[in-house]
């Protein structure tokens, strides 16, 4: 049955005649019967009586409602939209719960880091789990599917630096890298180990992991090694798979001057093909800087750098450069760590002279660990005898110090006709971009550390989560900088050297906490929180018999609209 509308024309008048009517079918041919005549009925009527026969169930105005369940939904809807466009399924791996079960761990590291037992009681109150299947995933399975990741490692990387390191986006085949360390809880982890803590906890056993990035900052690629390990050693590590593991050629490597020292460039040259970009140490600055050395202060009287060279450095480039904020800084510091050397080793002289500290081996223990502390014994000339202990300020070697305040010398091997001085002084500052990789795994976005798993292959895989949802905030802030405090424009400064500034949108947005849209800025974590008040929720109307829950959204904000905007998607019911 349906309701057939006819409409007549009379003069100025449209007279509408609306027929209940029966289509059938006699000898081969579609007959209709007319039942009734619904003319008379009101509009409202009509449109119920045409919604019923079209199969939609109808229920009264006053029917009373109940939401079953309401779940967070906006922030890992998006979370999975953006992991869907990079194709993370495919790179991660084969369909089956396993991948499920990653993808889900690495969506929740970036909406919510916490251990993986909080984790997956996290997920179930969150629309992730229902939607990937997963709700129902035990720890032994969550621990399987990290072996299962540990596994895919190589293949996962192999894909990543082929896109970023060997792409068009990347012409002059950068690759950065740079260590960094987290703590360990427990004590049978077999890679934690004491050594040079960059968490500030000293005294607890770590491990270490490197991590390569393209120019950009974009992670593709982490290693993973004891807490004894030292920079070099990592770094040959890294050099070494970049040739082997990921068959790249003609690749130029760019770390700082604790990462690519000396050795490692003669490591680098045995294994052929590669560049290298790096900063020499102080000492050889100061052997540079000698009366009879290229490296004299004058050069920086009209600019901020100059080209050198140097027979110890045959076939390199050497850009030496000079900060003038960095200067004033590095003499600010010098000055304050002195004054607190000199009240410390005051406190000593008076303890000797009080004879409350005797003997030179107790007297020399004792100053040893001042001026260990502020690291400035270079600074200084002692004397300790058995009842005696003065100091004095070398004031020559301070003197030959602040002569070098602010100087460095960035080493390229990279020619002229490829990059200028300026693009070398750029590229060596990009490291800084890892940096910020490292503060947003370790603190600001994903919680990395401490290491609570026990296993190796535990603790690998859940750093290579920990990437894999840092590769994935970094195209989430891209695509979210218009929402949140990230400068879009950020100036090329017109001198390499000098500091970056903000451009004048930032600051503004910064002032008046709006975007450009007249939507009020928010941080990256606040950007989540708040897309993750978009609940979808299940309803059920109770005066309907047999009526089927229906899941539907609560209406979006417009910066939650403006969010999945950006992202280039609508926002979705359902993750998948």
């Amino acid at each position: 049955m349906h309701v057939a509308t006819t409409r007549r024309q009379h003069g100025d008048k449209v007279y509408e005649t609306h027929l209940l009517r029966r289509s059938y079918r006699e000898d081969g041919k579609v007959k209709n019967q007319t039942l009734a005549n619904l003319s008379h009925l009101p509009p409202e009527a009509l449109v119920v009586i045409k919604a019923t026969l079209r199969g939609q169930v109808l229920v009264p105005a006053d029917a009373s409602v109940e939401i079953t369940r309401s779940l967070p939904h906006g922030h890992v809807a998006a979370i999975y939209a953006q992991a869907r466009a990079l194709g993370f399924p495919g790179l991660l791996g084969p369909p089956g719960r396993h991948r499920d079960m990653v993808l889900a761990l690495i969506i929740a590291r970036v909406a919510r880091p916490a251990s993986k037992l909080a984790t997956t009681r996290w997920w179930a109150d969150t629309t992730l789990a229902h939607d990937l299947g997963v709700a129902d995933a035990s720890t032994d399975e969550v621990y399987a599917a990290m072996d299962w990741l540990a596994g895919r490692q190589d293949a996962i990387e192999a894909k990543l630096v082929r896109t970023h390191l060997t792409g068009p986006g990347n012409p002059d085949r950068l690759a950065l890298f740079d260590l960094s360390s987290s703590w360990v809880t427990g004590s049978h982890c077999p890679l934690a180990a004491r050594g040079y803590s960059r968490d500030g906890k000293k005294g607890l056993p770590q491990i270490e992991y490197g991590l390569l990035t393209d120019p950009d900052g974009r992670p593709v690629a982490v290693r993973v090694f004891p807490g004894n390990t030292a920079d070099p050693t990592a770094f040959t590590t890294i050099a070494t798979d970049v040739r082997t593991t990921f068959g790249l050629h003609d690749m130029v490597m760019v770390g700082d001057r604790g990462m690519i020292t000396s050795a490692r460039i003669e490591h680098l040259r045995e294994l052929g093909g590669f560049g290298w970009v790096t900063a020499l140490r102080a000492p050889a600055i100061a052997a540079l800087a000698a009366d009879d050395g290229p490296l004299q202060i004058s050069l920086f009287d009209e600019m901020d750098l100059a080209e050198i060279t140097h027979p110890d450095y045959p076939g390199e480039r050497l850009i030496a450069c000079r900060n003038p904020a960095l200067a004033t800084e590095r003499a600010r510091k010098r000055l304050a760590l002195l004054d607190a050397t000199d009240s410390e080793l005051a406190k000593i002289t008076a303890a000797v002279t009080a004879s409350r500290l005797v003997g030179a081996g107790a007297i020399g223990i004792r100053v040893g660990k001042t001026i260990g502390r502020y690291k400035m014994a270079k600074h200084y000339t002692l004397t300790i005898t058995g009842d005696e202990f003065t100091y004095t300020r070398n004031q020559s070697a301070i003197d030959a110090e602040a002569h070098l305040d602010g100087v460095y010398i960035i080493r390229t091997t990279v020619p002229a006709t490829q990059m200028s001085p300026d693009k070398v002084v750029a590229t060596y500052k990009s490291l800084a971009r890892v940096e910020r990789d490292f503060r947003s795994m370790k603190s600001i976005d994903l919680d990395l550390r401490p290491i609570h798993h026990y296993t190796e292959t535990r603790v690998r895989a859940h750093v290579l989560i920990c990437v894999l949802a840092a590769y994935l905030v970094w195209h989430l802030r891209q695509a979210w900088a218009p929402l949140t405090f990230t400068d879009e424009n950020r100036p090329e400064p017109a001198d390499p050297v000098a500091p970056a500034r903000r451009s004048t949108a930032a600051d503004r947005k910064a002032a008046t906490k709006t975007t450009t849209d007249d939507l009020p800025a928010r941080s990256f974590t606040s950007l989540l929180d708040h897309l993750a008040t978009l609940t979808r929720n299940d309803i059920r109307f109770l005066d309907i018999n047999n009526t089927p829950i229906i899941s539907q959204l609560a209406l979006p904000t417009p910066t939650q609209r403006r969010a999945f905007e950006l992202l280039g998607t609508p926002i979705p019911l359902k993750l998948k």
